[in-house]
């Protein structure tokens, strides 16, 4: 991310106040979390799209442009069409993952987790992901911003 639009989140953040309705606390973006993974499970089409808001914006990467609108991050998840940043759809039982929130302000959240993956189901594990994502709710609960760091733990 750049630092001019770090910049202008930052502003747009502190000058913003979001209401009673917007804020998220812990237990609510836990909750949030929680379907995150069993829609990844899934791949349903309605759970992951129940997750989003009608105009989320959502990176994979930090650098990514996003993936603009609920429709397209459904499509991007199951591997249909050419999103920047998304990766093909994982193999059942090849992964688990878990997250916990860190903070949470307002609507703003960051999460923290680890996502493992194994070549085939029941596998021993030979990738572990550490990620942290950076998510802003909107004032239903869901998700309208998105952003994911994740980086590869060596050895593994």
């Amino acid at each position: 991310m750049g630092a001019s639009r770090l910049s202008d989140i930052c502003r747009t953040n502190r000058e913003r106040q979001p209401t009673k309705e917007e804020s998220m606390d812990r237990g609510d973006v836990a909750r949030w979390l929680s379907e995150y993974v069993e829609a990844w499970r899934s791949y349903d089409p309605e759970a992951i799209g129940a997750l989003f808001s009608d105009d989320v914006r959502y990176r994979y990467h930090p650098y990514d442009e996003p993936v603009e609108g609920r429709q397209s991050v459904v499509e991007s998840w199951l591997g249909e069409g050419a999103h920047e940043g998304a990766s093909e759809r994982d193999a059942d039982g090849t992964y688990d993952a878990a997250y916990e929130p860190v903070a949470v302000d307002g609507e703003v959240a960051v999460a923290t987790g680890s996502s493992a993956y194994t070549k085939e189901p029941g596998g021993p594990i030979d990738r572990i992901y550490h990620n942290c994502f950076v998510m802003r709710f909107d004032g239903d609960g869901r998700c309208a911003e998105f952003t994911e760091w994740f980086m590869e733990r060596p050895g593994a």
